[in-house]
């Protein structure tokens, strides 16, 4: 009987032997005298596909067998596949131990050429712009590919955890009005008659839920950033994680959540990816204990001169340097690859984070610094309007420039807080990669807008 479903590679270990069909790329073609192999690839994994060769046809050859005009014709089409190229096969699933790649192959009964490649312009040490140019072929590499079936686990931990809590998943707004945060790293564009921004964060309108009573709530979308910055931890278009929570007693009820956010995700990835991120990434997923480590901003830069190094600016935010000081401070002490920076300067923070009471000059706030890298910030937000208002003006702002924001408190709002995280920073540094460009769908930086 013909077979026309599709089997996807993945499953083919649970199926007996007998006709299968099957579709993908090619990967690798090798031609022998009497044998031609075929590894075809598709979104699961690679199978091996085999047939006799047969080059030469006899004029009494029969109409069937190793020796028929359709037997030649297989062979000449194998022969002429080009890598890449996608094609739909029909054959004899066999298990065979004996066969490295899985323990099994197809015996090709007819193969069709669904759709041609061209000789692939990019090879496995190509370089980064160069695989980034070609970015649809480079991610056909099992190694890429993997990248973002991590993402899709850790994201759907992450979302059951929101789910399990009571959690409002929403969707805010990328075109703004006005300046989200601040003017500074606004990208502007036309706007019919006017004039619009594109969000760095969908901060306010996180808070906004809270004030419309929704308690918690996530949003995993886009943000911008017009940010001129060529290192390997920014882009001008990243994928931020946010969560915001009303009712909570203090900034510490954030950086709870946001472990247990981050060991449902680190404990899924490790049970379905673990033994394939240690083969093609040479990385052993670690699931991190609760609590996190938690050290104040003011002794972490301490901490980071007793290792030698000093922070240029003491009244500045801890600098890249002292971030992979800190983390190696902290693994060497701890044991740990997380650290919680907390009681930020108010001087450096926005004007929406709350001040600690009895001492204003402190925040209650927190970077989550992960493997010598900052992903995320969190805080406690100001609910009450006219330390709001007060807070808004010692940061040289005037309340009249944010009255669509301020009006969110003058009916009400609980107590909450919240934190953003940067979704390609923390795949980045959970499989050793040395930029997000790898771990990024599509990269957009200052000069990169294809493809």
């Amino acid at each position: 009987m013909p077979v026309t479903a599709r089997t996807l590679v993945s499953q083919l270990a649970a199926q007996p032997d007998g006709p299968v069909s099957v579709a993908g790329w090619v990967e690798t073609v090798r031609d022998q005298k009497k044998v031609q192999f075929v590894i075809l690839r598709d979104e699961t994994g690679a199978v091996q596909l085999v047939t006799p060769a047969t080059r030469e046809l006899a004029e009494d050859a029969p109409a069937e067998g190793p020796g028929s005009a359709a037997a030649l014709a297989l062979t000449e089409a194998i022969s002429a596949l080009g890598h890449g190229s996608f094609v739909r096969v029909t054959g004899e699933l066999k298990h065979d131990e004996r066969v490295k790649l899985g323990g099994l192959e197809v015996k090709i009964g007819s193969l069709e050429v669904v759709s041609e490649a061209l000789e692939t312009p990019i090879a496995a040490d190509s370089s980064l712009d160069k695989r980034l140019d070609w970015r649809f072929l480079d991610l056909r590499h099992p190694k890429q590919n993997l990248i973002f079936r991590v993402q899709t686990t850790f994201l759907h931990a992450l979302r059951n955890v929101w789910v399990e809590k009571g959690f409002i998943e929403i969707q805010t707004p990328k075109l703004m009005a006005s300046a989200s945060e601040s003017r500074a790293e606004l990208f502007q564009l036309e706007y019919f008659e006017g004039v619009a921004y594109l969000a760095q964060s969908p901060q306010f309108f996180k808070q906004m839920a809270q004030s419309a009573g929704f308690g918690g709530i996530f949003e995993v979308g886009p943000a911008f950033r017009a940010d001129p910055s060529f290192t390997s931890r920014h882009a001008t278009e990243f994928t931020s994680i946010d969560s915001e929570l009303s009712w909570i007693d203090s900034h510490e009820d954030v950086m709870a959540l946001h472990e247990e956010l981050l060991v449902a995700g680190f404990q899924a990835v490790a049970d379905k990816h673990g033994d394939e991120i240690r083969e093609l990434f040479d990385v052993e997923v670690t699931v991190p204990a609760r609590p996190f480590p938690r050290i104040p901003l003011a002794e972490a830069k301490r901490l980071v001169a007793e290792r030698g190094y000093t922070v240029p600016r003491a009244d500045a935010d801890i600098d890249p340097e002292g971030e992979r000081q800190i983390s190696a401070y902290v693994r060497e002490t701890y044991g740990h690859e997380f650290v919680f920076l907390t009681d930020y300067d108010s001087s450096i923070r926005p004007f929406y984070h709350m001040r600690r009471e009895g001492d204003p000059s402190i925040t209650d706030s927190y970077d989550l610094i992960f493997n010598g890298v900052e992903i995320s910030t969190g805080a406690q937000r100001e609910h009450r309007i006219d330390v709001l208002e007060a807070q808004a003006r010692d940061k040289g702002l005037e309340p009249e420039e944010l009255s669509f924001y301020l009006d969110f408190f003058r009916y009400g709002v609980p107590p909450h807080g919240g934190f953003g995280m940067g979704l390609a920073r923390v795949l980045m540094l959970l499989l050793g990669e040395s930029s997000i460009r790898e771990t990024t769908y599509l990269f957009r930086g200052p000069t990169r807008l294809l493809p």
